[in-house]
């Protein structure tokens, strides 16, 4: 990283669509086999304005899911726009996609389905959904980088679709984020947009903000994405050695991989039967020995008191999961043998021991 930001003391140019700004753009581009890519200081900044730029009235329906992490719904209500929450399945998280079309109403403009721990929606019906009531797809892809569907990129699928390049994300540029679209017509209304507004230097067109990536930013993307692969694979043999640990225990789930998905291993959750085991308490007793796990997503967004008028549905699997899930640490150079340690510790708390 040193070496990468070593020529921007010379250059004095470290923001404003820079050189490393551009080259991550592009190498961003081909990695993601997306045709328009747009770069923002963050995944939330990145989401909030590509819902900006598609111009819902006032006061239109998003459907999403409450099993996600509050930036979504705060990018659906900070443009004025109210979310509809959808139920979740039960077997990798994502939105009941059985469960969408009751919810449509005459002020629908959209649906918002987020990918989840590098699980991906049923994006096939999804777009028949879509096409068939006229609404618009804006994919929260913020777990999903890099993953591939029947051998395609996910940035393809949708509308649109986020990245966050969060420094907890597979990939990071330490704060950061992208937009991926199919109309081109987006590249330069997304720019002017995260730029003020501003078209060219004497005009502001825009009700615009400032969400421009730094070149210290795209400095550790570059960096960072030189070894995205190899790090997934690292993560691959984590995630295996757990489910090799885990597997087969009466009162805990491991989420199966998906048909014809490449996933990227991004998060590790594991959903426990509270009959036999108390996710609070294993949280505690991993932080007792020094092991940081995250109730990942606790609460659903619905109960959060700034969303509770929105909370017009009974969405009973997303709350059940949410209150018995817990992610396990994974990163690419977890050791096997702390893996090993956190599976033996969480057995022990079984109520049968």
């Amino acid at each position: 990283y040193t070496d990468e930001i070593r020529d921007l003391w010379d250059s004095h140019w470290i923001t404003n669509n820079g050189y490393k700004h551009n080259a991550l753009q592009s190498q961003l581009s081909k990695f993601l086999k997306s045709r328009n890519l747009v770069l923002f200081t963050n995944g939330h900044l990145a989401l909030e304005t590509i819902i900006t730029a598609f111009k819902f009235p006032k006061g239109s329906e998003v459907i999403t899911t409450p099993f996600t992490f509050v930036s979504t719904t705060n990018a659906i209500v900070r443009n004025g726009l109210n979310p509809v929450f959808c139920d979740i399945n039960s077997h990798d998280y994502t939105m009941d996609v059985n469960k969408i079309e009751e919810l449509i109403t005459e002020k629908t403009v959209a649906i918002m389905p987020v990918h989840v721990y590098g699980n991906i929606c049923d994006v096939d019906k999804i777009e028949k959904i879509a096409k068939r009531h006229n609404l618009k797809v804006i994919y929260d892809a913020a777990h999903a980088f890099g993953v591939k569907y029947k051998g395609k990129s996910i940035a393809c699928f949708g509308d649109a679709a986020m990245f966050s390049f969060h420094a907890t994300k597979v990939f990071n540029t330490i704060e950061g984020g992208c937009v991926c679209f199919n109309d081109s017509k987006f590249v330069q209304i997304l720019n002017e947009m995260k730029n003020f507004g501003l078209h060219g230097e004497e005009e502001c067109i825009y009700f615009g903000g400032n969400a421009k990536m730094n070149e210290f930013q795209a400095a550790m993307g570059i960096c960072n994405l030189r070894h995205v692969s190899k790090n997934i694979q690292k993560r691959k043999m984590i995630v295996d050695r757990y489910k090799l640990k885990l597997s087969g225990i009466a009162g805990i789930t491991i989420c199966k991989e998906q048909n014809n998905v490449e996933t990227n291993y991004s998060y590790m959750p594991v959903l426990f039967d509270k009959k036999r085991f108390d996710r609070d308490a294993i949280k505690v007793k991993l932080e007792k020995i020094g092991i940081g796990t995250r109730k990942y997503f606790y609460p659903i967004i619905s109960e959060f008191e700034c969303f509770r008028e929105y909370n017009k549905n009974n969405t009973p699997i997303a709350k059940q999961i949410s209150e018995n899930i817990l992610c396990l640490p994974l990163y690419p150079d977890l050791p096997l043998d702390i893996v090993d340690l956190i599976s033996e510790e969480i057995i022990k708390c079984c109520n049968d021991n």
